[in-house]
């Protein structure tokens, strides 16, 4: 493993949490088939390719020969089919088809469903001396209540040092059953604090909200920092909230947004969407167009702040905005993944992130490596930037959202509400 493919995976479990962009799940019909060897696995990773993957020419490689090399190997071991399973979708030179281990799957899974229970402990690895620093308590969980600050050093979980465990035993001592005790002893300082913490369940990267008061009247403000199954809903929650306090017009930020769960990005778009195209997904059995079926919760003026951080699933919900002039794009070019994925398991747990279809945006447009250009560009500090990254918000001094405000105050002023069609 590459040292940077270890920075990356040590950091997604250590906060129990990765991020799947764009996906839809399928379980493959012949599992019941498959024996209990390392053969078989790896034959089952090359079956879901040769099945699912959205390049028929496997980036022009002969499948049916790749198959043949490397049944004719033998494989003594789990570990050995994972890393034939690896060098496999490696040949396709797609960074999005790759192998998961049994615990990076349940680590994707926490993500993607938006609730976990832990003790919502963010923290990353120093590779030079295997100290656990804490990036930041979760909002609301029993880590923040605690009082666990970010910097933190964590020295020892439930009494073993934490120079001991390795990643890939990360999420076993940060996680466990509701009301499961978990003893922390970190150094701050000079100071070594111990914390007892009760696990619990905790909601990730929730749907935030709030609202600013301009000179043309009240404007709802929506942070969206992924996109999980409980954001839908989160969403509409949002939107009512702000409904009933008389907003005169929505920022919807999705900065650093890296994407999440495709259905959950179409039932976003649905909600500010009156009865227009979404996105087109382009896979194997054809074109399926996806379209907003009823009316949307508000049609006040919209404005939407992205980056070029913001990806998959948050580029799906601004093109759809965009290319229906339901809104006015603010900040710079986003990240360019036109590209869809599937999560299929294998026997074991562990399972394959496979691309299975291309999108794109109701204008046709093919936004993969090209990314979304905004209707108004600004550009943001890197100091700034590292806020987003770290899961805050707009503040008063960011000059994105301070266009933004002036550029909705401009549409409410000029463009009366009317009933949403």
């Amino acid at each position: 493993m590459s040292r940077r493919r270890r920075s990356i995976r040590t950091f997604a479990i250590a906060v129990t949490a990765l991020v799947l962009t764009a996906t839809s799940s399928h379980t493959p019909k012949s599992w019941a088939l498959l024996q209990d060897s390392p053969k078989e696995l790896v034959d089952a990773a090359w079956q879901i390719t040769y099945r699912q993957y959205v390049d028929r020419t496997f980036n022009r490689n002969d499948w049916i020969a790749v198959r043949q090399k490397y049944l004719q190997r033998s494989y003594s071991s789990q570990q050995q089919a994972y890393a034939a399973i690896r060098e496999l979708l490696a040949k396709l030179d797609d960074p999005y088809t790759e192998f998961l281990e049994p615990q990076e799957i349940k680590d994707l899974v926490s993500n993607t469903s938006g609730d976990f229970v832990g003790v919502g402990l963010t923290v990353a690895l120093d590779v030079s001396t295997r100290a656990w620093i804490v990036v930041a308590p979760i909002k609301g969980s029993p880590a923040a209540a605690a009082g666990v600050l970010p910097k933190d050093v964590v020295l020892r979980i439930n009494g073993k040092s934490t120079s001991e465990i390795g990643p890939e035993q990360a999420t076993q001592y940060l996680v466990g059953p509701v009301g499961s005790q978990i003893f922390l002893t970190v150094q701050r300082g000079n100071r070594q604090l111990n914390f007892k913490l009760l696990r619990d369940h905790i909601e990730l990267n929730p749907v935030a909200y709030r609202i600013t008061t301009t000179t043309a009247g009240k404007v709802g403000y929506i942070r969206l920092p992924v996109f999980t199954s409980q954001s839908p809903k989160q969403m509409r929650q949002a939107i009512a909230t702000l409904e009933k306090q008389q907003v005169k017009g929505y920022i919807l930020d999705l900065r650093a947004n890296p994407g999440g769960i495709l259905e959950s990005s179409v039932a976003i778009a649905r909600l500010w969407l009156g009865r227009h195209p979404i996105v087109s997904i382009v896979n194997q059995q054809g074109n399926e167009r996806l379209f907003a079926k009823d009316l949307a919760l508000t049609n006040r003026p919209l404005a939407v702040l992205i980056d070029d951080k913001s990806a998959s699933a948050s580029e799906i919900l601004a093109g759809a905005l965009q290319d229906s002039h339901r809104a006015t794009l603010v900040g710079t070019r986003t990240f360019g993944k036109g590209l869809v994925q599937s999560l299929a398991p294998l026997k074991d747990g562990s399972g394959v992130k496979i691309t299975v279809a291309k999108y794109y945006t109701p204008k046709g447009r093919d936004i993969n490596k090209v990314g979304i250009a905004p209707d108004i560009i600004v550009q943001l500090p890197e100091a700034q930037k590292a806020t987003l990254l770290q899961g805050g918000g707009a503040t008063s001094t960011d000059p994105q959202y301070s266009k933004a405000l002036v550029h909705l105050s401009q549409l409410i002023r000029s463009k009366p509400v009317t009933s949403p069609k």
